[in-house]
């Protein structure tokens, strides 16, 4: 097993949590983490998905779509033939319509990387891997380590894991900032995307302050959900981390990425958070660089509601997208 990054930090380092339950690091001190009007916040989700797209526009949304799409497969059951089919998916989504473009990335677990590795490489889709004790990111810290830098070795571009919400929720701050900045350093060149699971989190404030958490830890992208329980992504929550996005590029002049995940399988979902990207980010966010969404079943209708804007209709059923 290979662990040349995992030691990039001192174990003394990661036992901070005997520092004293609700201490910050430091790294996190000035940092805009004040409390959220959870009100005013979910009004403004609503109205922002009130929004129409003009038909015009429409094509450019899903289209955008589609090229922030990270094809996952997570499950037990995964293949090697099952993986090489998704990544075939991924660099022609629709192989009767070439302008449909290639998605952003294919997910797999780490044992899979290597089979997605051989088929993308030199393509530009990229190779993503949940590693680290997902999803409940609880597994001893070297074991956690060691899988991420496996993960890199055998090819990922980009890692997910899950922040420790055991010490998040008791308080343990350091603790949980330590194991991030721990998985970004046992990454390597892969970016990291540290997925907070919100729907455990329990309020806006929490939400907030673990999305500033991880950025300061060095998390490339933070991401809603693992989809493996039963709240995924909301548009609030999304709302939420995006303004914490926001105010930490304001302050640290660091652009972090978004990833929504679990539950969205409409086109319509898909340019509602493309919405909430533009409205609070702006422009430079909507990139598959600064923004993905998780996908097992979204991209389907977002082939069939593109089919749909170019012929005038939805396919005949023999033509359905599989």
């Amino acid at each position: 097993m290979n662990t040349v990054a995992t030691r990039a930090v001192p174990s003394a380092e990661l036992a901070g949590h005997d520092e004293g339950v609700g201490l910050l690091p430091e790294r996190l001190s000035g940092l805009p983490i004040t409390p959220t009007d959870a009100v005013g916040l979910t009004e403004r989700a609503g109205a922002l998905a009130k929004r129409s797209i003009k038909t015009t526009a429409k094509g450019a949304a899903l289209t955008l779509a589609v090229r922030c799409m990270d094809l996952t497969t997570l499950e037990g059951a995964d293949t090697p033939g099952k993986v090489l089919s998704l990544c075939a998916k991924a660099l022609r989504p629709e192989p009767a319509d070439p302008d449909v473009p290639a998605v952003a990335a294919v997910c797999v677990y780490p044992e899979l990387v290597p089979v997605a590795a051989a088929a993308l490489a030199g393509t530009p889709v990229r190779v993503a891997s949940v590693a680290g004790s997902f999803p409940a990111g609880l597994g001893p810290i070297g074991v956690r380590l060691d899988e991420i830098a496996d993960a890199v070795q055998a090819g990922a571009d980009e890692i997910d894991i899950v922040l420790n919400r055991s010490a998040f929720l008791a308080g343990r701050y350091r603790q949980a900032f330590d194991e991030v900045a721990a998985s970004k350093a046992a990454a390597g060149h892969a970016h990291l995307k540290v997925i907070l699971e919100t729907g455990e989190l329990g309020s806006y404030d929490a939400v907030r302050k673990a999305s500033m958490l991880a950025m300061a830890a060095g998390a490339d992208f933070i991401k809603t959900s693992t989809g493996k329980i039963g709240t995924s992504a909301t548009l609030p929550v999304a709302l939420c981390m995006a303004e914490a996005i926001r105010d930490y590029a304001d302050a640290e002049g660091r652009a972090v990425g978004l990833k929504v995940a679990g539950g969205i399988r409409t086109a319509k979902q898909s340019w509602q958070y493309l919405v909430v990207m533009a409205e609070t980010l702006g422009a430079p966010w909507l990139h598959p660089d600064l923004f993905r969404i998780g996908a097992s079943s979204l991209l389907n209708d977002v082939l069939l509601q593109l089919d749909r804007l170019g012929n005038g209709g939805y396919p005949r059923p023999d033509k359905t997208v599989v």
